[in-house]
């Protein structure tokens, strides 16, 4: 046993420890960068990963995934907070989610994201990276007025006067905030070029949050007039512990929007986590297995937490797993370590965190947001073919016009309808020739015909012409829907009339004593 122990202790003092840091320094920004993104308070997001740290990882079956708050919720997260009027009735919902997350898991659903087209899925998540850009550049560009889209934006073009319109535009935005905001855009562009692998000594968000608050003072001390007001940094309680919202469970019965919210948010959150536990085990070079059932039974556990301590919902997160297998952890004593030091942070350096301007991670947010959306995406889906092309720009499309909820479930009826349209064309398959004078029909049916193919096959069957032979074989069959069999059967009758010589190859016909 004490073998065991010092083992595991050395683990964590090589890999485990500086892995953990790194996962730190690069969860820091993304916790604080995702609550701005959601309309949360900012601690709720840093308490999401705190949780997803010191409890999830020890639930958890996973090695190396690390859990936190989630880009892919800002969207939903967001539009819940207003539908539901305030914080404290949205964190019920995210209980619910949480609940909805443990019964998936209780219940052995682990496999549900292999039932969802990836098609859907890589709409949604490009979606949602184009609404977190275009929620993020008002802040990265510091305009201080609201409704930037719908009057900032628009006016530039509502009248003649289009130069005047930018002067004006120009006296609500930072040169401050764009010169930080550009900066940072350009390092985590750069850092993501093979020629800096070498040059690369600190995480990217790191470096992007050091920037930002040295570019912050030098603002301050050398040009006061273009400096960043108080309303442009993070702003953090130094009690934070003493200004968290709790859930107020009143309204737990009286909204049916809080049950709607909750379940969405746990259907996605579980998605979200299940793709990533996917990604993550690719990655690691011990070839561990993370059971996704108990993957959903933590991250439900863990949102239920972060519903009832105010912190906004989490899932398994690709980037700060990637970073953890890169960082060289071993054991889920990483993502644990992480979320140690982001509750040190936060009890012991808040007045440092609230330097951090949020033109830093409106920057980190905008290149997670390209990331999710990169144009290098629609090519491929549109190489893949219009079967998979278009089901992932019609999600895109309705989600951005619509819902999240609705854009999914529109292009799920899509992907079902080509999947459908592939079974009429798989099923069977006709052969035509010509003997003498005589026109030849042969129908082959494929491993399992069923009910879906009735309406093609049924007018396959009606084109037969007059005179002609006709085989339909179903020797390799392993099913035949009884509808088939009904079809074939009622057009025994239409054969005999048409003149056409009907030939049957493993296929018992229906009894027509129950075909009425």
């Amino acid at each position: 046993m004490n073998r065991k122990l010092k083992y595991y202790e050395l683990v964590w003092i090589k890999h485990d420890l500086p892995a953990g840091l790194t996962v730190f320094l690069v969860a820091l920004p993304l916790c604080l960068g995702i609550s701005l993104a959601s309309g949360a308070p900012l601690y709720s997001g840093l308490m999401s990963g705190i949780i997803g740290g010191l409890f999830v990882s020890v639930l958890s079956g996973s090695q190396l995934g690390v859990s936190g708050p989630a880009a892919g919720l800002t969207t939903l997260v967001s539009a819940s907070i207003l539908s539901l009027g305030n914080f404290q009735t949205f964190l019920l919902a995210v209980i619910i989610a949480g609940l909805f997350q443990l019964l998936l898991g209780i219940l052995k659903m682990g496999l549900i994201a292999n039932y969802f087209p990836s098609a859907v899925i890589k709409g949604m998540l490009a979606s949602i990276g184009i609404i977190l850009i275009s929620k993020q550049i008002p802040i990265a560009i510091g305009y201080d007025k609201p409704d930037f889209w719908t009057n900032g934006f628009l006016n530039l073009f509502s009248n003649n006067d289009v130069f005047g319109n930018f002067i004006s535009l120009n006296k609500h935005i930072s040169r401050a905030t764009i010169i930080i905001s550009l900066l940072s855009i350009a390092i985590l562009i750069s850092y993501s070029q093979s020629w800096t692998k070498k040059i690369r000594l600190i995480p990217a968000p790191l470096l992007v949050v050091i920037l930002g608050i040295v570019a912050t003072y030098i603002f301050q001390y050398y040009d006061a007039l273009n400096s960043l007001k108080p309303t442009q940094l993070v702003k953090i309680p130094e009690n934070i512990f003493g200004n968290i919202v709790f859930p107020n469970f009143n309204l737990f019965l009286s909204n049916s929007q809080i049950w709607k919210d909750g379940i969405l948010i746990g259907l996605l959150a579980s998605l979200e986590t299940l793709l990533c536990v996917e990604a993550v085990d690719k990655l690691d070079k011990r070839n561990r297995i993370t059971p996704v059932n108990r993957e959903l039974i933590a991250q439900g556990i863990g949102n239920m937490l972060c519903g009832f301590l105010g912190a906004i919902p989490m899932t398994a997160v690709v980037v700060r797993g990637a970073a953890n297998v890169e960082a060289g952890a071993r054991t889920k004593l990483a993502s644990f370590t992480h979320g140690l030091f982001l509750l040190l942070a936060v009890l012991f350096i808040p007045i440092l965190l609230n330097k951090i301007p949020y033109a830093s991670l409106s920057a980190i947010l905008i290149i997670t947001g390209f990331n999710l959306a990169k144009p290098r995406l629609f090519r491929s889906m549109w190489l893949l073919g219009w079967k998979q092309f278009f089901p992932f720009i019609i999600t895109i499309i309705f989600i951005l016009a619509t819902d999240l909820l609705i854009g999914v479930l529109i292009g799920l009826l899509i992907a079902l309808y080509f999947i459908i349209q592939n079974n009429f064309q798989a099923d069977y398959k006709v052969i035509q020739s010509k003997q003498h004078e005589t026109e030849v029909y042969y129908i082959k049916l494929h491993d399992n015909v069923t009910f879906l193919n009735k309406v093609k096959f049924r007018t396959v069957l009606d084109k037969i012409p007059e005179y002609s032979i006709l085989t339909i074989d179903g020797n390799h069959c392993k099913f035949i829907d009884h509808d088939i069999l009904e079809v074939i059967s009622e057009y025994g009758v239409k054969a005999h009339y048409k003149h056409i010589e009907l030939r049957l190859l493993g296929i018992n016909l229906v009894p027509h004593a129950t075909l009425h």
